[in-house]
């Protein structure tokens, strides 16, 4: 090689020191952004007091099970159908609660009011495609408290 052919640029240490800082600097920057949007997006909390409610677990799964029911959920045509079920067929609770949301985030969450049409619970709510939780609580006519969450899967 002859100086003519020189472009007068060497790679120093300051150089490679540059390349890695902004490239380590990139990826620890993406990891915080994903982790604060990951925080803020979802709580991660089911309960408030994860020992306590292992406590009582046992407890309520016993009284769940005691009850025998079913659960089904189905959305069509702008409406969700819960369909609670026993051994002798359809059943009328004393309370329903359900939240209607994604799995991965709450933005989406409501609070839809059922109504019971004789066979099935059904309320008017517009969902978009894909996957969705319905977390319900009921209260059985004997005062048994049943808590389960139903996966709803919508198709447009």
């Amino acid at each position: 090689m002859t100086h003519a052919d020189d472009t007068g640029f060497r790679l120093k240490g300051w150089h490679v020191l540059a390349g890695f800082t902004a490239a380590f600097g990139i990826i620890i920057t993406v990891n915080l952004v994903m982790a604060t949007q990951a925080i803020r997006t979802f709580p991660g909390l089911e309960v408030k007091n994860s020992y306590v409610a292992s406590q009582e677990f046992d407890d309520r799964r016993a009284e769940q099970q005691a009850l025998g029911w079913t659960i089904f959920a189905d959305w069509q045509d702008g409406m969700v159908h819960l369909s609670i079920t026993d051994a002798d067929g359809p059943v009328r609770v004393r309370d329903l609660h359900a939240v209607v949301g994604r799995a991965t985030h709450v933005n989406d969450d409501v609070e839809p009011a059922f109504a019971f049409n004789g066979t099935v619970y059904e309320a008017p709510l517009d969902l978009g495609p894909g996957n969705w939780n319905i977390r319900m609580t009921a209260l059985a006519e004997d005062g048994s408290r049943f808590q389960q969450r139903v996966i709803l899967h919508v198709k447009r």
